[in-house]
């Protein structure tokens, strides 16, 4: 195939073609290099998929959901915020229209504005704020349930899958300490050829490399795809619990918008009695 090696290569870096006990132990050593290497990525890997399902990583997601409501929901006591106080300034638009400019008489009617239709519309708001809030603190604790109970379904797939793979990484590393080890033997019993039994321990340690090399990679592969499941499980989980709340307060602020409306209308209907006045 277009992507193999030249032969040359195997020649210059199996152990099994070694033909000199330094050669044996030189050839063995990126073995080992590469076995520690691989491992360490599946044990790394292994690490990030198990992170979300730590007690610290879930405070941090159902915190994250929290902060994210309390933000819309600012927004929503902006927007009702924002209704009475346009309120208030049409009606002071409209009585400088009628009276061609500001003077004593705009700030006489400022006075009995806060005094006579101000704390009612504040009150208004105040009701429609906290009812606002207090579905939307029930709907944050029924998400945050369902969230949790989603990640808990997730955790259960995946602790397996970690207890799965976990011991390939420590075989993988303990295949390296005895690469290590046999390099180390041949390096030791000094220049020359191979003796028989060195020669037999460099083929079936080549052999287990390749053979666990292999599974490592393809585990590591796999673990990878895995990974990418598993984030985007949890990105979606906590996007439909964020999505769920939110549809719950803007249910609640369409269900309340008629009557804040209405109570509105009638302060502004109260205001002009005190311009026309």
């Amino acid at each position: 195939m277009a992507h193999d090696l030249p032969e040359w290569v195997a020649e210059l870096t199996d152990p099994r073609r070694a033909e000199t006990l330094d050669e044996l132990a030189d050839r063995l050593v990126p073995l080992a290099e590469h076995v520690i290497d691989v491992s360490r990525r599946l044990n790394a890997q292994l690490g990030e998929l198990n992170d979300p399902f730590k007690r610290e990583a879930l405070y941090e997601r159902v915190e994250s959901l929290k902060g994210r409501v309390g933000e819309s929901l600012e927004e929503v006591n902006a927007e009702i915020a924002a209704s009475v106080r346009q309120r208030v300034e049409r009606i002071l638009a409209d009585w400088t229209d009628r009276a061609g400019g500001g003077g004593p008489g705009e700030r006489e009617l400022r006075r009995r504005l806060d005094r006579e239709i101000v704390p009612a519309l504040t009150r208004q708001q105040q009701d429609v704020a906290e009812r606002v809030a207090a579905r939307t603190s029930e709907a944050l604790e029924e998400a945050t349930q369902l969230l949790l109970t989603r990640i808990e379904q997730l955790a259960e797939p995946v602790t397996d899958l970690v207890h799965h793979v976990l011991p390939l990484a420590h075989d993988g590393l303990a295949l390296a300490g005895r690469i290590s080890t046999l390099s180390g033997r041949a390096r030791t019993a000094g220049p020359g050829p191979i003796p028989d039994d060195l020669r037999d321990a460099g083929t079936e340690t080549s052999r287990a490399f390749d053979e666990a090399v292999a599974r490592l990679e393809l585990e590591w592969s796999a673990l990878g795809a895995r990974s990418a499941t598993v984030r985007a499980a949890l990105r979606g989980a906590e996007e439909s619990a964020f999505s769920q709340v939110v549809e719950a307060m803007n249910r609640c602020v369409e269900e309340l918008a008629l009557s804040h409306v209405q109570a509105l209308d009638a302060a502004e209907a109260k205001a002009r009695t005190l311009v026309e006045g």
